[in-house]
């Protein structure tokens, strides 16, 4: 406890640091809930947030794959989405490239499936 009250919280700007603050997460992951660790650990969490988005960004998933990933997820298959996409041959299309989605299949996919408009929408 008395470790904890002396910590001094800085922005993570270097990678050992950014090591450290991931070993102190891994000792207060299991701490009381309300208690003072509790708030070290949440503040800690937020500066190695803020440290992996600038320094590990995750780019945008392709649409297509994003699509194929739902399909599987849900145990779909290319007849199950042409709901989606007008025809069975209009899927098999999409999915292989030979045709962009539209605006209106995006919107389509969202709503059926929850994949995000985001996503659907990268180029």
């Amino acid at each position: 406890m008395e470790a904890i009250e002396s910590l001094k919280l800085k922005p993570v700007k270097t990678r050992e640091q950014y090591k450290e603050y991931l070993t102190l997460i891994d000792s207060l992951v299991d701490c009381p809930e309300g208690s003072p660790e509790e708030e070290v650990l949440e503040l800690v969490s937020i500066l190695v947030e803020d440290y992996e988005t600038r320094h590990y960004p995750i780019e945008a998933p392709d649409p297509i794959e994003a699509i194929k990933l739902k399909m599987e997820e849900e145990g779909l298959k290319r007849k199950d989405l042409a709901p989606y996409f007008g025809s069975i041959s209009r899927v098999s299309e999409v999915l292989n490239r030979k045709r962009p989605l539209t605006l209106e299949m995006i919107k389509k996919l969202h709503r059926g499936l929850g994949i995000s408009a985001e996503t659907l929408l990268a180029v």
